[in-house]
């Protein structure tokens, strides 16, 4: 089949690829270089610089908004622009990974395919449900549909990463790895007390930029630092990759429904475990017992610390070979976008 002539917006935090945080960033990036390897033509909407395979970029701000990650207006300027910048692009579909763009898709000529990288309830839900038929609607993960059944999803497709980039290690130092951000939901201080409880060192990588991350950070996490747990604070790619390689296991106690959790994915492609709480994805990213352990309580991940000597790396890489590696979720998106099309011209004809 021909290649597609695809819009990929980003969101406006961070340029593509991230040099260290940017869970999004990281799969758009990612899903660009794929696309364009396979003989579509991308054109990326961003901030910053590009550093992927597109074949055309468009900049919202020439200076990407990471210091301003969380509030409002940055989204919603990046978004206010699409529909000039779309308006002179020739694409076939447009795939908006921004949280405020999708609101200008209605009316649009070219389908919009819409990622939900963000949770699907409360006032998120209501928000992707004011959308409408204006866009097609994607899921991270089964369980995200789940949490959100009467949602028009057009599919699901996993968030992966480029497996051979990321360094396999069969030989583990002798620490647990707690890689994400400074938030409550992310569960740093139940890593803490359960790398504590287990006898295992414990090493903790995490984004603290926002207001309320130095906050919690401040009240909560700082106080229970030292000794066996060492805060390395945010790291770039190279020392993230070189953690995740090294560490007998990541400790991902997430205390929300994540819709997916990247990091796991990372682990087990350098061949390292995951021990988690069973909450939102977890299951269905994490074998239990294969590439890692789906914990219900905190007594149980003590029991998993212990005893993830026991799995695998060479199943957690061939597992993320299998099911998470970005040619398969470059494909998926490809059918989405063909579908999408399909859909408008079947729509058009009726009309």
């Amino acid at each position: 089949m021909s290649g597609l002539r695809i819009a990929m917006v980003a969101p406006p935090w961070f340029e593509l690829p991230p040099n260290a945080y940017g869970g999004i960033e990281t799969v758009c990036a990612d899903l660009v270089d794929r696309l364009t390897a396979s003989g579509n033509e991308v054109v990326l909407v961003g901030v910053g610089r590009n550093g992927t395979a597109a074949a055309g970029f468009v900049a919202t701000s020439a200076v990407p908004q990471a210091e301003r990650m969380g509030q409002n207006l940055p989204e919603v300027v990046h978004a206010a622009v699409l529909p000039d910048l779309l308006a002179d692009l020739d694409v076939d579909v447009v795939h908006d990974h921004s949280l405020a763009g999708p609101l200008l898709a209605r009316g649009r000529p070219e389908p919009t395919v819409v990622t939900a990288h963000h949770p699907v309830v409360g006032e998120m839900g209501r928000y992707y449900r004011g959308l409408g038929d204006s866009v097609r609607l994607v899921a991270i993960s089964h369980a995200q549909r789940v949490a959100a059944a009467d949602l028009d999803w057009t599919g699901t497709v996993h968030n992966a990463v480029p497996v051979r980039d990321f360094p396999f290690r069969r030989d583990k130092e002798d620490f647990a790895l707690f890689l994400g951000r400074v938030t409550p939901e992310k569960g740093i201080a139940e890593a803490i007390a359960a790398a504590r409880d287990a006898g295992v060192c414990l090493r903790v990588a995490a984004k603290c930029r926002e207001p309320e991350e130095h906050e919690y950070f401040r009240e909560v996490v700082e106080p229970l630092l030292g000794g066996d747990v060492e805060w390395l604070g945010e790291v770039d790619r190279p020392g993230k990759l070189a953690l995740l390689g090294a560490a007998r296991c990541l400790l991902f106690p997430v205390q929300w429904d994540e819709p997916f959790g990247m990091v796991m994915v990372e682990a087990m492609a350098c061949g390292t475990p995951v021990v988690a709480l069973r909450r939102g994805s977890v299951s269905e990213v994490v074998a239990h017992g294969e590439t890692g352990f789906a914990c219900e309580d905190h007594d149980e991940l003590v029991a998993a610390l212990r005893r993830v000597g026991e799995l695998s790396p060479d199943r957690c890489r061939a597992e993320v070979e299998r099911r998470f590696d970005v040619p398969l979720m470059a494909w998926r998106y490809e059918q989405v976008y063909r579908s999408a099309l399909d859909a408008r011209t079947w729509t058009g004809r009726a009309g």
